[in-house]
């Protein structure tokens, strides 16, 4: 069973230009493997606009349990300590602020987890057999063989023509 082709190149620029070409010609299922941080990248794959509105929400969320939640508990259970007020809120700000960050900090790890299909046994670019190459010093691209647009010999001929040494992943 064909995973899909890894594809080698030997800068980041070149990657770029290739992820740039792919996506015009209407690929979709692409994964871009780097030895380390490239910039431009998302750009080229496109990000997940939701995650700053997951967290916005989680905050807002959490602010209003965390703040309810303490209103709720010292009108339940009055207690006069040394004269102070009943409600005073200032105490209620340490304890909203540390479980609000904890809230959104375990809740996007999550949302990550899931968008991201993890945890991932393995990945099929792992199976290539030069894959240590994206490890040490060079960039490559996994095209899918389940994008709609993919073709064995065209999309290997349309990678080859963009400089990649192009290798196929097969399940063994």
């Amino acid at each position: 069973m064909l995973y899909g082709l890894m594809a080698y190149f030997d800068s980041a620029e070149r990657l770029l230009e290739a992820l740039r070409v792919l996506k015009g010609r209407g690929y979709r299922h692409l994964e871009a493997l780097t030895p380390n941080p490239v910039e431009g990248i998302e750009e080229v794959l496109g990000g997940d606009g939701r995650i700053p509105w997951i967290a916005f929400g989680l905050g807002v969320l959490w602010v209003g349990l965390g703040l309810f939640l303490q209103i709720y508990t010292t009108l339940d259970y009055p207690h006069n300590a040394g004269g102070k007020p009943l409600l005073g809120w200032p105490a209620f700000i340490p304890v909203t602020f540390e479980l609000t960050i904890l809230t959104i900090t375990v809740g996007i790890f999550l949302f990550l987890l899931y968008m991201n299909g993890l945890p991932l046994a393995a990945h099929p670019a792992v199976k290539a057999k030069e894959y240590v190459r994206v490890l040490l010093d060079e960039y490559g691209v996994f095209v899918y063989a389940t994008d709609p647009r993919f073709d064995l010999e065209s999309t290997k001929a349309l990678l080859r023509e963009l400089g990649a040494e192009v290798e196929e992943v097969r399940r063994d």
